[in-house]
């Protein structure tokens, strides 16, 4: 039994784990695992997340109380994954299967993950930057323009993820070479306005989903993990900002 209840405690705890690592929000993580291990009848479970950090614990029917703490690296959101685990999570509490074949359908739904190849990942920079230049009322040149400003922040991003530098430096970087692009690209003349280009481009850095987050975080009563979010968003709006701010104020020196 309690080989039983460890095996339990440290599915509970992946289960968690590959939720936060989607992008999931706090309270939905809590909640689905809490669900978890009611349906596997565990009443004494609890469950502490914060953004980088996950804590699940329970007492055995013997009063042995077990913990299992997992770090939560720097992740994207992928939605479609944690549509899967949520999915996972409902069949669970209507059926609980045994430990081993929940470990089993964890795994199908990681090796099952949806993924998209090179250039279709620099597609969507280009597509998503250039339809925001034409959103905020740039010319069909400034779109094309901040399409390719979207494709350099996407290289760029590639390059900083393989040198393993964090978000922040990631950023600036970002906001940099899209700026840079901008102004050449204007200079040579395809494109026409540098504002529409730049602010195009840096649409695709602003960590809006990271905000939205926090309010929701912050509305249902997470404020450590509200807060955690809200600074996470501030210091990337502020490396935007510098790296941004800086090629600007280069160009204008010069």
């Amino acid at each position: 039994m309690q080989t039983s209840y460890a095996l339990l405690l440290d599915l509970a705890a992946e289960l968690g784990y590959r939720m936060m690592c989607t992008g999931a929000e706090v309270y939905r993580v809590e909640e689905s695992v809490q669900r978890v291990l009611q349906a596997y009848g565990v009443e004494s479970g609890e469950i502490f997340a914060i953004p980088n950090c996950i804590n699940v614990s329970l007492t055995d029917p013997d009063g042995q109380s077990s913990t299992r703490i997992r770090r939560i690296p720097s992740h994207d959101t992928d939605v479609d994954l944690l549509m899967a685990y949520n999915e996972l999570c409902r069949q669970v509490c209507q059926s609980p299967p045994p430990p081993e074949e929940l470990r089993q359908r964890m795994e199908a739904i990681l090796h099952q993950r949806r993924t998209y190849s090179f250039p279709m990942y620099l597609l969507s920079w280009f597509v998503g930057a250039g339809s925001y230049a034409l959103f905020f009322g740039g010319s069909l040149r400034d779109g094309l323009c901040g399409g390719l400003c979207g494709l350099a922040i996407g290289l760029c991003g590639r390059g900083m993820d393989w040198l393993h530098t964090n978000q922040f430096i990631r950023t600036i970087a970002g906001g940099a070479i899209s700026a840079l692009c901008a102004l050449l690209l204007v200079a040579i003349g395809l494109g026409e306005s540098v504002d529409f280009i730049i602010i195009g481009a840096l649409m695709l850095l602003v960590p809006g989903l990271i905000f939205t987050n926090a309010m929701r975080n912050i509305m249902s009563g997470d404020l450590i993990s509200g807060t955690n979010l809200v600074v996470q968003a501030l210091l990337i709006a502020t490396a935007i900002a510098l790296g941004t701010g800086f090629v600007l104020s280069l160009a204008a020196a010069v």
